[in-house]
């Protein structure tokens, strides 16, 4: 794959956002000392600098095939690796100053990657379908399920000789008005972000939570497949 330099340096100093930054030490492939760094966290690219405020990157990882690992053979920092399995490929190990730090950026490697992204989008399609279902069926049931079926029942205790037709104009007169059929596209489209949005911070707070219960565990290395 053929990559632009300039454009890729032009990109990791721009102004886009980023999903996390900070200050990680990764172990040099030559010089075996963990080495201060400055690292950003675009998408599926880790760019890492010299120190922040620097014009162009001193290197860039690729977050596809591999997987990431907690370094529990380090003693001078709390560390997880980066691993590329195959022959030839090289593994990058990264400390933090805390145990928390590692967690935090063990989460979000382990969800940059473009697969993920697809699975995370197909469960998101498959939930929002849900919710549509259950409006479309919310609102059927309500105008012709409890609602009218309450307004017959309270009319046939009145009189109970009189014929109620169900359809009469005067009894749905009397039903809460709804405005499902009257939303603009705009607030339809902010109700339904916000439920994406919800449930984008329930899938990462579950990531989250099961990838603590992995890293406390003693007995095993910590392997989250990308």
């Amino acid at each position: 794959m053929k990559i632009n330099d300039r454009t890729l340096c032009h990109y990791a100093v721009g102004p886009e956002g980023f999903d996390k930054d900070g200050i990680l030490w990764k172990r040099g492939e030559v010089n075996k000392n963990f080495q201060k760094r400055y690292f950003v966290l675009k998408g599926n690219l880790l760019f890492y600098f010299e120190k922040k405020g620097d014009k162009e990157p001193l290197g860039l990882i690729v977050l596809e095939g591999c997987t990431i690992e907690l370094a529990e053979e380090e003693q001078e920092k709390f560390a997880f690796k980066i691993v590329f399995h195959g022959e030839g490929r090289r593994s990058y190990v990264l400390g933090a100053e805390t145990q928390e730090m590692v967690e935090e950026w063990m989460k979000l490697l382990a969800c940059a990657p473009y697969d993920y992204m697809k699975l995370m989008v197909l469960e998101l399609q498959q939930q929002l379908q849900e919710l549509d279902e259950a409006d479309r069926l919310g609102v059927n049931s309500y105008y012709f399920g409890g609602e009218v079926n309450n307004i017959i029942n309270n009319s046939s205790t009145t009189s109970s000789n009189q014929r109620v037709n169900p359809f009469d104009c005067d009894l749905l007169d009397d039903l809460p008005k709804n405005d499902t059929f009257t939303k603009t596209w705009q607030s339809i489209h902010c109700e339904y972000g916000r439920k994406i949005s919800r449930d984008r911070q329930r899938w990462c707070q579950r990531i989250e939570d099961e990838n603590r219960k992995i890293i406390m565990r003693d007995d095993d290395t910590l392997i989250v497949k990308l």
